[in-house]
């Protein structure tokens, strides 16, 4: 069976190597005398063979000691250097950031800030990886995700940048012919189109400020996994949908949409930035944070908060 290379042991043995005795070896490494001892002894025991030629005056390499000596300080050397880069890498933003993103905000208002972002940190790079399904970060090796959502608690941390608000849609034609809900119940039997990676599963959860709450299941013609494929069916008049505010806002400015229930809310939610850890964020994931911070907790797409909600927190979150 293969061992695992003993690399404390080949360290120690190097350093002793090079300064020519064991307790100028240990005060090099911040060791005592004894752990350095035992540490060459144990490479020597697995080894088979002496690495020095002891004396109460005198360390000198053996033969075979010696033959080994130059890659062993090669090993030491090459793990200085791989622990430097990291502090320096950890300290200074470089390097690439794996980052997972909702399609439609990722392209719609994430993309148009990167330019910006690399003329401020050139040596960053980002693997953007967009989608609407829901990332496990940890699993698939990424270093950040921005998620919107509710989110529950949980082992990850996630920084709240600001409130996404769903908002129910039709177009004015449509409304106009069929009529404009009054409650939620009203929506029983109209066109309803769902989507797929909706977190709290295929239902509309709506809340009045009386404390009343009413669940409606949308059925309709479409399902679909980004809410940018509703857009043409809505603006057609062929029905209603939940948008996003960041991708209803422009539709609803100009009158091509037009928002219903106004006196219900849909579940609130908004948008995180989510990392595995906070102790051990490296500075290029901690550049990108307080930069997507500083450009998204005010976008031009959010109204007012009604509640006072949309200050940028800290939280653990899954």
């Amino acid at each position: 069976m293969i061992k695992f290379p003993d690399f404390e042991g080949l360290a120690m043995f190097a350093k002793v190597a090079e300064e020519g005795s064991f307790a100028a070896a240990a005060r090099v490494m911040g060791v005592s005398v004894a752990t350095v001892s035992r540490g060459v002894a144990r490479l020597e025991e697995r080894l088979g063979a002496r690495l020095f030629n002891r004396t109460s005056r005198q360390l000198a390499l053996t033969e075979f000691g010696a033959t080994i000596a130059e890659k062993a300080g090669d090993i030491y050397r090459q793990a200085e250097e791989a622990e430097s880069a990291a502090r320096e890498m950890s300290t200074q933003p470089r390097g690439l950031i794996r980052l997972a993103v909702p399609m439609s905000f990722g392209v719609r208002w994430v993309a148009p800030l990167l330019p910006a972002f690399f003329q401020a940190y050139p040596e960053v790079s980002i693997d953007l990886h967009l989608s609407d399904a829901t990332t496990d970060i940890v699993a698939q090796g990424f270093d950040a995700a921005l998620r919107i959502a509710a989110l529950p608690d949980s082992s990850l941390v996630a920084r709240r940048l600001c409130r996404v608000s769903q908002i129910l849609v039709a177009s004015s034609a449509y409304l106009d012919v069929f009529g404009r809900p009054a409650h939620p119940r009203d929506l029983v039997g109209r066109p309803c189109f769902s989507y797929a990676y909706r977190a709290r599963g295929d239902v509309w959860r709506f809340a009045n400020d009386a404390g009343e709450e009413h669940p409606v299941t949308p059925v309709g013609p479409l399902r679909v996994t980004n809410s940018e494929a509703f857009l043409p069916m809505l603006l057609a008049g062929q029905g209603i949908a939940e948008l996003p505010e960041f991708m209803a806002g422009e539709y609803l400015a100009d009158g091509r949409l037009e928002a219903i229930l106004p006196g219900w809310s849909l579940t609130r939610g908004g948008l995180y930035f989510v990392t595995p850890s906070a102790r051990t964020r490296p500075a290029k994931v901690t550049a990108l944070a307080d930069y997507l911070a500083e450009h998204l907790s005010s976008p031009p797409w959010l109204r007012p908060p009604a509640d006072g909600s949309g200050t940028p927190e800290l939280r653990k979150q899954r």
